[in-house]
């Protein structure tokens, strides 16, 4: 393998430079006795494919690590940096030097000249001695043919194609977005069973998430106690564990470079570098933790992490407690209370929360009363959860000494709170949902290096020769530098990206088995038919299996992977993995106890509330998907078969099958070959061939919400048609009939179900009915987007 070049660094002409330099210096590394300089730009190692640099990278004000990033950058961003030698001791901006010594050690000095990181190697040659930056990525330090010290066996929170995670190394989080330092979070193989683990340690608590802690090993596909801990990330984007973990990323195969890094926030993704034609970016390709707030310790003790569509993942601290720091989540919230008096005691209920571990005693058919009676006669006691177990039939409570891990997410649990009275009576439901508080990510105090002792300059020594070479090249190159900066800005460092939901890869027996070969139909549509199926962890599953196995099956499939892949909200349904084996192509999802709201129409058993609550659920998803995931996503099949119900009859948008994703440069506009959707429920756009936009789901949303309440379907012998052909449900005119031939008093009741009587506010309900009629306006250009639905439907006194 060629050694690397020693080369002028620029951020967006290295590989201009890196040619000429080609062209006007021998070929060589580090070599003994020889140094780098951080205060010269010129003394970098860049690797022979030119895809790696290595140089000391500015972490802080005066505050320099020695490191290795990408030559190519994103966009928006600086350089993506793959290792650091001493993250946690930055050198001085001035004087500070890159070692290789003739006895063989390579050594960072700072300013004071005393040795702040070396490998600590010895060589009994100096004469073969060199540091190379290879191909990989890999900073390698030879004596001759023979390797002394190499960076991949040293990760720091990245893992490059090719490089072994094992046994003796582990990657480690960055404390925050401006400091390299190591953080709260690592990637490593338990010592105890040979696991890849999750772990945090954090300020006042410590704990493994990943793989989920609820689940034994083998649950989740792990085989313990292997002798060989090895795992490693390929080129091609595939992953592979001892422990039997295995997963593809979202674009496996030949193609962009990758890596895997753990993020700040704790958790374990696979990036591609991906170059559009006027950008350049890292997306995330898989991620271990589809739900954020899962990640312990994002929030620290004493408080909740939340997710919305509008502010992402948020921090808020438990009412009665207050932010412990300011400027880092990681430390919690502390009491304002004091004390334990069991007499002066009561409970505040948190919904659909959890607050995971630290359980002090479990009770199995327990009361609500009796686990409150329990829990004040303990001054441990900080509250308790309270659940249903469905398949015992018995309610359970579980104590907890402390509040660690709390999140609130959808789900069944409920947390009772301990707290004194005069706090309980001051609590609202809706606090939790209101408060404005930032999330983590904050940046924690950046790296600061200074410097006080007077210098003496030693820089010039053997400059002269050196600038005429060098000055001939900048008047070369400064024509091509100008040129290529002129394309590109750089802006603030990007953190993490947002995340991908995870998938497993299902074989085709265990779903055949967990189906019980298929037996048991829950739905059908024409991209396939559902079956329910109960997987390997006892959970519950709907399995879709592909009608087409042809290309045009394959074309399907792979839209609706690639969409899901990038999704993750409350009100979608959420994606447990998939089979692409031979023929085969099955999506497997979490199974919706309630089924479809068409099914529920149908039967009438949705009352006026439960319906104005699926109208803002649906809204939700449908905004997230247009406006706040990695891309836009239109679904392009709004309509109740496509709405589904839990057991508590909350919204989730499913069945991607006909969606598209486009770019956001693409100013909403985008291109099908094909015309989308269900009849009846289909945009004006689709008959007209007009550009097709999210407006399309909008007006599918107005038609689904008019059958919600007038019980009566678009698609029944009501349609109407034109000479054009079917440009408007017959529903639509219908509704606006009513309106426009009666009376103020008379159309709500004319136009509403009988079977919600007369349950619902009037004023709440034609509110809903003129945005519904907004949606399904035949002109896209004057439907509301589906964010501004939301507002409407949630703040409707401002745009009365």
């Amino acid at each position: 393998m060629a050694a690397p070049f020693l080369v002028r660094h620029h951020k967006n002409s290295i590989f201009f430079f890196f040619f000429l330099s080609y062209l006007l210096f021998s070929v060589h590394g580090l070599k003994g006795g020889s140094s780098l300089s951080v205060e010269n730009d010129d003394d970098v190692l860049v690797s022979a494919n030119g895809l790696f640099t290595a140089g000391f990278h500015q972490v802080g004000e005066n505050a320099y690590c020695f490191a290795v990033w990408f030559t190519d950058q994103p966009t928006t961003g600086g350089p993506t940096v793959v290792w650091m030698a001493n993250r946690d001791a930055p050198v001085n901006g001035k004087y500070s030097k890159l070692i290789l010594f003739e006895d063989g050690n390579l050594a960072l000095t700072d300013a004071e000249q005393y040795i702040t990181w070396s490998t600590h190697t010895k060589s009994t040659s100096s004469n073969s001695l060199q540091l190379q930056l290879h191909d990989t990525g890999n900073l390698i330090l030879f004596e001759g043919q023979q390797s002394l010290w190499q960076s991949f066996d040293y990760p720091t929170d990245t893992l490059l194609p090719g490089q072994a995670l094992t046994m003796n190394t582990q990657l480690v989080s960055s404390r925050s977005c401006t400091n390299y330092a190591s953080g709260f979070y690592k990637l490593f193989f338990d010592d105890y069973d040979s696991i890849l683990r999750l772990h945090y340690e954090g300020p006042v608590s410590s704990s493994v998430f990943w793989p989920d802690p609820r689940f034994l090993p083998r649950e989740v596909g792990r085989y313990q106690y292997v002798y060989n801990r090895r795992a490693s990330l390929s080129s091609d984007g595939g992953f592979k564990s001892s422990d039997g973990l295995e997963f593809f990323s979202a674009d496996y195969g030949i193609g962009p470079q990758r890596m895997m890094k753990i993020d700040i926030d704790g958790n374990l993704r696979v990036y591609s570098f991906i170059e559009h034609q006027t950008r350049k970016e890292w997306q995330v390709q898989w991620q271990a933790v589809s739900r954020s707030c899962r990640v312990h310790g994002i929030c620290g003790p004493n408080s909740l992490c939340t997710y919305s569509q509008d502010a992402g993942r948020r921090c808020i601290c438990l009412h009665g407690y207050k932010m412990v720091n300011f400027e880092d989540w990681s430390y919690g919230c502390a009491p304002e209370f004091e004390g334990c008096s069991p007499d002066n005691e009561g409970f505040i209920k948190l919904t659909q929360a959890e607050f995971y571990g630290y359980d002090i005693r479990y009770h199995p058919n327990y009361t609500l009363d009796s686990c409150k009676k329990d829990c004040l006669d303990d001054c441990t006691c900080k509250g308790f959860q309270f659940s249903y177990d469905c398949h015992k039939g018995i309610y359970y409570c579980y104590m907890k000494n402390s509040l660690y891990n709390g999140y609130q997410m959808g789900f069944y649990n409920t947390m009772y709170i301990k707290l004194p009275k005069m706090l309980v009576l001051s609590f609202h439901q809706k606090t939790i949902n209101d408060q404005n508080v930032s999330c983590v990510g904050q940046a924690v105090t950046p790296m600061i290096r200074s410097y006080e002792k007077k210098h003496h300059n030693k820089l010039l020594n053997s400059m002269a020769v050196l600038g005429c070479v060098i000055g001939f090249i900048e008047i070369i190159g400064i024509v091509f530098f100008w040129y290529k900066s002129s394309k590109h800005s750089i802006t603030i460092d990007q953190c993490y990206f947002p995340a991908a939901t995870a998938f497993r890869k299902f074989t085709y027996s265990e779903l055949k088995k967990a189906s019980r070969n298929f037996s048991e139909e829950i739905g059908h549509g024409g991209t396939g038919v559902v079956y329910k199926g109960i997987l390997s962890d006892n959970r519950v599953a709907a399995i879709k299996k592909l009608k087409n196995t042809n290309h045009q099956g394959e074309d399907e499939f792979q839209t609706e992977i690639n969409t899901i892949g990038r999704l993750n909200h409350m009100n979608l349904i959420e994606t447990w993995g998939y089979c692409a084996e031979g023929k085969h192509r099955l999506i497997v999802y979490e199974y919706m106890e309630n089924g479809s709201l068409a099914g529920n129409l149908r039967l009438g058993k949705l009352n006026w509330e439960t319906r104005f609550e699926i109208a803002k659920g649906t809204a939700k998803g449908l905004a997230y998907l247009h406006e706040e995931c990695l891309e836009w996503v239109l679904h392009c099949d709004v309509k109740p078969h496509n709405i589904l119900l839990d057991s508590n009859y909350n919204p989730k948008v499913a069945d991607f099958g006909l969606s598209k994703l486009f770019d956001r440069d693409r100013k909403g506009k985008s291109n099908f070959s094909t015309v989308r959707g269900t009849r009846g429920y289909m945009a004006p756009e689709w008959v007209f061939n007009l550009p097709i936009t999210s407006k399309v789901d909008v007006f599918s949303y107005g038609v689904v919400i008019l059958e919600m309440i007038t019980g009566r379907s678009p698609t029944g012998k009501e349609q109407k048609s034109d000479e054009n052909g079917d440009t408007e449900p017959a529903l639509i005119d219908w509704v606006r009939d009513r309106i426009n031939g009666n009376g103020m008093e008379s159309w709500i009741q004319e136009i509403v179900n009988t079977s919600m009587s007369e349950e619902y506010d009037q004023i709440t309900m034609e509110n809903l009915v003129n945005i519904a009629l907004q949606c399904a306006e035949e002109d896209r250009k004057v439907r509301p987007t589906m964010k501004q639905v939301v507002n409407m439907l949630q703040h409707p006194e401002n745009y009365r």
